[in-house]
């Protein structure tokens, strides 16, 4: 009988970023770059477990944002561009460090990787990753949660409850469109909840969510135990909070495991190192250097001097970390089980992208943990928090506190001076939506296009990434367009609407550009 029960959580999600207007678009890489470095390799581990009959258990989320880009037929065509161009690079590779000793495997191992990832997405999958994933879910593997329907921070828009249901309701009905059934948990955007948002969470039938470790110990009344089992919120909704032990030696560069010195170093990359001419071809359409994928280094150490990458050191650093982790939960579970008289479950959760695009070997590391907890150990087990609920159903009601995961565990990275400016014009936008959509609950034909349009574009704008890009300063220019242009087109909608006067080619340039959630109902809003 196992001591305890450890559920690990990835969020998986990227803004939606889609550009037809431009032959080459660089915030679209950052979507192609997820594809080969974090879900087909997730999908390889999970197939590779399946096919070995490994049980595991694994939550995922797949945002709504992240799912419409997945299935549009335009991006998965750029995709396959993309290889195409990454594929041509590697060869160029192989020709230029044959007879390097250090760099030639490296070279072959790219040129591998990208070979597969293309007969993966084109020839296995059919671009189709969507059902790749569901397939595990089915099994009965996977729980697959949803997440808002652009990852807006909802406690920042809790004046507007009209709004906060809409973007948890679209975020709902997406994720059953795309995968066959509704949604048991939801990855609440950035983690943020404030007391309140769980009776919206209930009205969609939705079972539990994931918050921080604070959000639970700072909850009312205290948790009997902490963040090692659930609470109720008094909904009936689930709240698990974040095991910080756990988390911590995963996600930290400094102190966790993907900062070892044998792992590959991100930052090192042909697209910086090599010749510009020689690169040029394969960098975005401005020219300006970009990462291109291939990086020879190693961390090495900290010093600007890196070493040759070692695939073969680099993946048995990472099954000793597996066992590491192992081991620690084991004795983890065992303590809290003798404290608690119960069973703990430890929740571990990640963003997605961290295993193989920011942390190559974490893929290899995560087939290593379940292979090591399925054959070498007898002290916990591998859960996703819907199995926990059914088998430990009773327990405690708390009201967990207004938090979230980001720095300082509030909202101060999504409100602050680098971002505070758009919060008024996403509040009144929202006011105008709710407004609107009450004075005209019978619109038709091009009004009703509008109307739903509008609840595009203000969904569209109230993403968190924007706020969060304004304040880490990368790539600011482009979420403050983004911002503006949302905003822009739901105000220029918004006043022709009031005005009975819509401009129908204006529309379907919108339409089409912002094709997002193409069975959105603005009725959602009043």
């Amino acid at each position: 009988m196992e001591k305890g029960y450890l559920a690990i959580v990835l969020h998986a999600h990227l803004p939606f970023v889609r550009h037809p207007e431009c032959d080459r678009f660089l915030e679209e890489e950052w979507f192609y770059e997820a594809i080969t470095e974090t879900y087909l390799p997730l999908l390889k581990v999970f197939e590779a477990l399946a096919r070995d009959g490994v049980d595991f258990r694994l939550t995922l989320s797949l945002t709504p944002t992240l799912l419409s880009m997945m299935a549009d037929p335009f991006l998965q065509e750029r995709y396959l561009r993309h290889l195409n161009g990454l594929v041509e690079l590697s060869e160029k590779e192989l020709k230029r460090t044959e007879g390097d000793s250090a760099f030639h495997p490296l070279a072959r191992l790219y040129h591998g990787l990208f070979l597969e990832a293309r007969h993966l997405f084109s020839g296995v999958y059919r671009g189709n990753l969507i059902g790749a994933f569901k397939k595990f879910q089915d099994m009965g593997k996977l729980e697959i949660i949803t997440c808002a329907a652009t990852h807006g921070f909802l406690p920042l828009m809790e004046i507007h409850p009209q709004a906060v249901r809409a973007q948890l309701h679209v975020g709902a009905k997406t994720h059953e469109f795309f995968l066959g059934r509704r949604p048991r948990g939801v990855w609440l955007p950035e983690c943020g909840f404030y007391p309140g948002v769980d009776e919206i969470l209930k009205e969609e039938g939705i079972k539990f969510f994931i918050v921080d470790t604070h959000s639970i110990l700072f909850g009312t009344p205290r948790p009997k135990y902490g963040v090692f089992a659930p609470v109720y919120c008094r909904s009936g909704t689930a709240a698990f909070g974040r095991d910080g032990e756990s988390s911590k030696s995963v996600w930290s560069a400094e102190e966790g495991y993907p900062g070892d010195y044998d792992y590959r170093e991100f930052y090192r990359d042909v697209g910086y190192d090599l010749d510009y001419d020689y690169v040029r071809p394969y960098l975005n359409g401005d020219g300006h250097r970009k990462n291109t994928g291939i990086k020879y280094y190693r961390i090495t150490g900290q010093t600007p001097h890196k070493e040759p990458y070692n695939p073969e050191r680099a993946r048995a650093k990472a099954a000793e970390h597996a066992g590491n982790f192992m081991f620690n939960r084991e004795k983890q579970a065992e303590y809290l089980n003798a404290v608690m008289g119960q069973p703990p479950i430890v929740v571990s959760p990640y963003d997605a992208e961290l295993f193989g695009h920011w942390w190559f070997e974490g893929p290899q590391w995560l087939e290593f943990l379940f292979r090591k907890i399925h054959y070498d150990q007898r002290v916990i087990r591998p859960v996703t928090p819907m199995e926990y609920l059914e088998r430990h159903p009773r327990n405690q009601v708390v009201t967990p506190s207004t938090s979230s995961w980001g720095y300082n565990g509030y909202s101060e990275v999504w409100l602050n001076g680098a971002n505070d400016w758009v919060y008024r014009h996403l509040h009144k936008a929202s006011e105008r939506m709710v407004e609107t959509a009450r004075q005209r609950p019978h619109a038709r034909g091009v009004e009703r296009r509008a109307l739903n349009q509008m609840a595009r574009e203000l969904l569209l704008a109230q993403s968190s990434d924007w706020a969060f890009i304004m304040k880490t300063g990368t790539h600011t220019s482009y979420a403050v367009r983004r911002t503006k242009d949302h905003l822009e087109r739901f105000t220029r909608l918004w006043s022709q609407v009031q005005k009975n006067c819509i401009d129908t080619n204006a529309l379907d340039g919108i339409e089409s550009m912002d094709n997002i959630f193409p069975n959105v109902d603005y009725h959602v809003y009043r």
